[in-house]
């Protein structure tokens, strides 16, 4: 049986928890992972774009796809859970996704690619269900594993092996809401300085017409006014511009052509760029 090749987003993310996430999803899958740390102020917002893009690179093939198995351990930073958020996973067509139940991160999938429903997990019943039916585990293993907080590392990698093996993991139907939050947000701020926002450029306010939008400079201590542009390529040299950009559906970046638009407005990941009224 051949696996399919694991992608890991994780804000687990200091060498020594990278070397031993990679090391275990490797001895269980056979292959090294691409493991991507998601650090940062807002690794929830980067989370939630990132996924959405993973899968989005999986369309626009013409023909089937070999399946990828993509983890993703992003906690709400809510304090609600008693040992941590729990588990859940769905199919994006072949591809499996094994991820906390972050709604943060689980949103835009519903907004952007009709996800309506995951299976959450337990993790002790996942485990006692495996004792039983196809793993060896001790009592003491499943009680170290259940116990843990270094879930993504000993919980998460093993659930993914077993979906992928075609185990009947026990798991709860749950909705997936596709509520935003009125503000748009810097999610990704990529290599060029470019400002990967949180939202598609068509539901900013006068984008279509090629209107102003107001950017707060935090050097300048005010807002300015930033012209909207369908693409990069639009925009006058040396000039900011609101453009559609690379990432999920056609979502907004704020750019500098020839610049870079987080240093040029003192913005970084996380930072409201705009607020939308209903």
């Amino acid at each position: 049986m051949t696996l399919p090749p694991v992608v890991s987003l994780t804000d687990c993310a200091d060498p020594n928890a990278l070397a031993r996430q990679s090391t275990r999803i490797a001895a269980l899958f056979g292959a090294t992972p691409t493991v991507l740390p998601l650090e940062g102020p807002d690794p929830e917002g980067a989370a939630a774009l990132t996924l959405l893009d993973l899968l989005r690179s999986t369309d626009l093939i013409g023909g089937p796809t070999q399946p990828v198995v993509v983890l993703v351990n992003i906690a709400p930073r809510d304090g609600h859970w008693p040992n941590g958020v729990p588990f859940c996973h769905f199919r994006h067509g072949d591809h499996l996704v094994v991820t906390t139940a972050n709604p943060r991160v689980l949103a835009p999938l519903a907004t952007y690619l009709g996800l309506t429903e995951v299976q959450v997990t337990d993790v002790r019943e996942v485990l006692e269900t495996a004792a039983a039916e196809w793993a060896r585990l001790t009592p003491d293993e499943i009680e170290e594993m259940a116990r843990t907080q270094f879930r993504s590392l000993w919980y998460a990698p093993l659930l993914a092996r077993w979906l992928a093996d075609g185990h009947p993991v026990p798991g709860k139907p749950t909705d997936v809401g596709r509520s935003a939050a009125p503000e748009v947000r810097i999610a990704v701020v990529d290599n060029f300085g470019n400002c990967k926002l949180d939202r598609p450029a068509a539901e900013l306010p006068g984008h279509a017409t090629g209107k102003d939008l107001l950017v707060h400079n935090r050097h300048e201590g005010r807002d300015v006014r930033v012209r909207c542009y369908d693409r990069l390529p639009d925009v006058p040299l040396g000039e900011p511009g609101i453009t559609v950009g690379s990432s999920g559906i056609g979502f907004a970046e704020l750019v500098v052509r020839g610049g870079s638009a987080a240093e040029a407005f003192g913005l970084r990941q996380g930072d409201q760029v705009f607020r939308l009224t209903s």
